[in-house]
């Protein structure tokens, strides 16, 4: 256990938590939304500090990440714990487990136990992952400075729901984002994610524009919940506009789990329409993931359409490309260590 940051002491014993969006009074002995930050006579106290529940080297296109280091690995972890409660979650049994109720449980690592496993392993960055960085904050932040001074890259995995006060910390430290833009209806994320889309967009503008990070954007479509083309037509709309054609938008196949078994999975015409909307739009790179035999993973040349980066599962190939450019036209593919 250990003292959390980002919060205020409110009247007698009562505190404020202002690591997310949720903003969470929480009174003497009771714990947030997240289930893993509890008021302890009028401290509140990080439950999940230093309890890893979930460790891997992955490839950064896992993330998913394809325009930033395209071919590295990338040591990923995460602690239990959540402040959304997607009825769809596909990790709920790490995710869910502290907000009903749950242990908050963990192998112990300190932040420099990770950091000296990720250069042991080769990894070219360290992805904060799998459930809600923003609910670790505290190890996360510790652990990317860390990393930084090693020369090892951040990547934060997140649905976009923190506060400006944790973007303000977090901002100097993260390299790269993937950011769950799960619907562009506040209707979609008040009853299913419970929570709200204003502080998401919000926040992806931010990132985009005033942080630096490298951004890519990741919509996991469910039939009949948040895939009607006025919706889709939104969502592309938002990013041209607010993110810039540059942006790599992720189309995700959802299949049904936790809450939500009885939805089918997502058709595969659902998603080509959703990927030719965006591609019609104007985005330069938009993909598709979690469907078996689609073709729509490679990274085409926004000059002259050649196929710059062939990918197989999460395997990646360079073709066509050398020091970020097209080797056939020679136009400019937008990322970080791209070839």
């Amino acid at each position: 256990m250990h003292e959390a940051r980002l919060w205020k002491r409110l009247k007698g014993d009562t505190v404020q938590c202002r690591l997310c969006s949720h903003f969470c009074v929480i009174g003497q002995g009771e714990r947030g939304l997240c289930g893993v930050r509890e008021n302890r006579e009028g401290t509140l106290m990080a439950l999940n500090y230093g309890r890893i529940a979930a460790l891997n080297l992955d490839p950064v296109e896992k993330k998913p990440l394809y325009h930033f280091q395209p071919g590295s690995r990338t040591y990923s972890f995460a602690t239990a714990g959540c402040n959304l409660s997607c009825s769809f979650c596909q990790n709920w049994s790490l995710s869910q487990a502290p907000r009903e109720g749950g242990r908050v449980t963990g192998r112990a690592m300190t932040p420099q136990d990770l950091v000296d496993e990720a250069l042991k392993l080769k990894a070219s960055s360290i992805s904060y992952t799998y459930s809600e960085p923003t609910i670790f904050f505290e190890i996360m932040q510790d652990t990317a400075r860390l990393a930084a001074g090693q020369g090892l890259s951040n990547i934060m995995v997140t649905n976009g729901f923190m506060s400006s006060e944790c973007l303000d910390e977090m901002g100097p430290l993260i390299d790269a984002a993937n950011v769950d833009l799960k619907s562009f209806s506040d209707d979609f994320y008040q009853d299913v994610c419970g929570a709200r889309l204003k502080p998401v967009l919000e926040n992806l503008v931010r990132i985009r524009h005033d942080l630096g990070w490298w951004l890519e954007v990741t919509t996991l479509l469910i039939p009949g919940k948040n895939d009607s083309p006025d919706e889709l037509d939104q969502l592309t709309d938002f990013l041209i506009r607010e993110l810039g054609e540059d942006t790599p938008w992720h189309i995700s196949r959802f299949h049904p789990d936790f809450k939500m078994n009885d939805v089918s999975a997502t058709r595969g015409d659902t998603l080509e329409a959703a990927y030719a909307m965006g591609r019609d739009k104007g985005l330069k790179y938009v993909y598709i993931g979690n469907m078996p035999g689609s073709n729509r993973q490679q990274t085409l040349c926004p000059g002259c359409g050649a196929t710059l980066i062939d990918r197989t599962g999460f395997a990646s190939t360079l073709l066509a490309l050398g020091h970020g450019r097209c080797s056939r036209c020679g136009a400019a593919v937008s990322g970080v260590d791209m070839g």
